[in-house]
């Protein structure tokens, strides 16, 4: 039997990228809030620089909650779903924040708007048919205040492009407007990024250097980037990433109305007579306990958003809490990204160290930046190379690059040496859209440990994505070539109806907009069936961009979050 614990004002379940900071305006405004965790506090000592044990999954140390939930996924409902051995997410206090790329991207404003701006520009017609995809309730200016309240109480650095509609070639000339620059200039150059820039502007393109969440100078007492390599899926051992774990969550507990309950596995969200959410019920260790609470805030990542709806079934909700409308798990979709083009350069790169998150982009041929006119898809994709590369990592995935015989011996061994620092991949987001048939749902079979079902994924790529893709990555190809690589290996191309599986960037599930038939939640994130229950993260997101998602869920959660404190009387009544 649970034990009933002292009633808070609010829960947030999940202290990771979107909890992490939603836990801030809330405490700063006066509210008691407990945070629930499935992870636990990871130290810097836990971030060590070690190649092997990073490729190994030992990082954080002992058993995660998402290993034993991976999802199930298929392309369509004909087609047998199938569970994978790891999940693309983590578990700790900051949540995937904590090892993620800490690219710090704002969407671009057509991406709130794709419905009209395609319709006006374009003609109905050019909507990809079976999207289900809506604008957003809110447009680009109604975030931009909380884009840039987030960048400065994380830290992120960058170049503006647009201050206030001024265009500034240090930066990405197509991003929205914004109030004022980063808070930090962006992290520095290296020759490689020098040589791809040159290049890009021989094309008559706009190279900038990507924002992102890590300090290139001390911030708010943390210490500035080191460069020190090993910053993709790992933590950073000086405190430069800017996690919510460093910056936001702190904030909050000096507050002293923020308390955060680790490796507490939520179960259930507990319903009361009047349909109102009451608080949520947890397992830590062998024990259960319920926290009651006059507001609850779901802040997991997608699948485990979706999830939890669809468990908290009661009288009120027998299909799922907030899902008498039939839409929690519908509209999903993740990202077409990443890209599989590889390029092989005739001289050494010299791109050992540095950080996923220091970067150059382009922009010219993503969102609605270019005249689609003449193309047959809407939407397009960023291009991105970056600096970082570990010495394992490098050599298994070299490839053959022309050489034929086994990956051992001395002929390997050459090979290896003079190749392993002559290739990058391009990193490259693409538009992806939510189509009819791209669900998530509670899996019939596969279970937990503690025997509830997993979430299933029901979803596949389109003939738009797959149109964006040839196109991106011939424009990639043609960017590495300029920059002098000797071969490009790879297209980009993703095939319509390949099944989209899990991704770390996973959209829709919960989706906001003003009308409950299409939508869980409104323009606010809180549910549209339950007055008192708000979800935050990327699967309230009805549309991707070309872009990673974090910056844009946690500047929605500092909105829903503050929305919460300012109406709290009547959200609470």
């Amino acid at each position: 039997m649970a034990t009933t614990l002292p009633r808070t004002g609010a829960v947030i379940v999940g202290v990771g990228a979107a909890g992490g900071v939603a836990a801030l305006p809330l405490a700063e405004a006066g509210i008691e809030v407990v945070g629930l965790e499935a992870g636990s506090w990871l130290s810097t000592r836990d971030m060590a620089p070690d190649e092997l044990r990073l490729q190994r999954g030992l990082w954080p140390p002992g058993p995660q909650k998402v290993d034993g939930e991976v999802p199930s996924s298929r392309a369509n409902a004909q087609a047998t779903a199938t569970r994978g051995t790891n999940h693309p997410m983590m578990n700790g206090v900051g949540g995937t924040a904590l090892h993620y790329m800490a690219q710090a991207w704002r969407l671009n404003p057509w991406d709130f708007k794709v419905v009209s701006e395609t319709t006006r520009r374009y003609g109905a017609s050019r909507i990809p048919a079976g999207s289900t995809v809506e604008d957003w309730p809110l447009g680009y200016e109604d975030l931009e205040p909380y884009y840039d309240r987030v960048e400065y109480e994380l830290g992120v650095s960058g170049n503006a492009g647009n201050i206030k509609g001024t265009k500034i070639e240090a930066g990405n000339i197509f991003e929205g407007p914004r109030q004022r620059d980063y808070p930090m200039p962006a992290l520095r150059s290296t020759g490689f990024m020098d040589r791809m820039s040159e290049a890009a502007r021989s094309l008559k393109l706009h190279p900038f250097t990507g924002p992102a969440a890590i300090t290139s100078r001390p911030y708010e007492g943390r210490p500035a980037c080191v460069y020190h390599g090993f910053c993709i899926g790992a933590g950073c051992h000086v405190n430069a990433k800017s996690s919510p774990a460093v910056s936001t969550i702190p904030k909050a507990q000096k507050t002293g109305r923020f308390q955060v309950v680790t490796e507490a596995h939520v179960t259930r969200i507990e319903v009361d007579r009047d349909g109102r959410v009451s608080g949520v019920t947890y397992v830590k260790g062998n024990a259960e306990f319920t926290q009651p609470a006059d507001v609850v805030l779901i802040a997991s990542q997608t699948y485990e958003n979706v999830r939890l709806l669809l468990l908290s079934k009661s009288a009120a909700f027998p299909n799922g809490l907030s899902n008498n409308h039939a839409q929690v798990g519908r509209h999903y979709f993740s990202h077409a990204q990443f890209g599989g083009l590889t390029a092989l350069f005739p001289f050494d790169l010299r791109n050992w160290y540095g950080t996923p998150g220091q970067g150059i982009c382009v922009d010219n041929w993503a969102d609605d930046s270019f005249d689609h006119s003449g193309l047959d898809f809407i939407g397009g994709g960023t291009m991105y190379v970056y600096t970082e590369r570990r010495p394992m990592a490098a050599v298994n995935g070299l490839g053959a690059w022309g050489r034929q015989g086994p990956n051992w011996g001395s002929d390997w061994k050459a090979h290896v040496m003079k190749n392993v620092d002559r290739t990058n991949g391009a990193y490259m987001q693409r538009t992806t859209l939510p189509y009819e048939g791209n669900t998530l749902d509670l899996d019939p079979a596969g279970k937990d440990p503690l025997g509830n079902p997993v979430i299933r994924i029901t979803a596949s790529f389109r003939e738009n994505e797959q149109k964006i893709s040839a196109f991106v990555g011939e424009k990639m190809r043609q960017w590495y070539l300029e920059a002098g690589a000797i071969d490009v290996q790879g297209t980009g191309t993703i095939n319509a109806g390949s099944a989209m599986g899990t991704s770390t960037h996973a959209y829709g599930g919960t989706r906001m907009g003003h009308n409950p038939d299409t939508n869980v939640v409104d323009q606010w994130g809180m549910s549209h069936e339950v007055p008192n229950l708000a979800v935050m993260g990327g699967s309230v997101m009805g549309t991707s961009g070309a872009r990673n998602p974090t910056l844009t869920l946690q500047a929605l959660a500092w909105r829903t979050a503050e929305y919460v404190a300012r109406n709290w009387k009547s959200i609470v009544k």
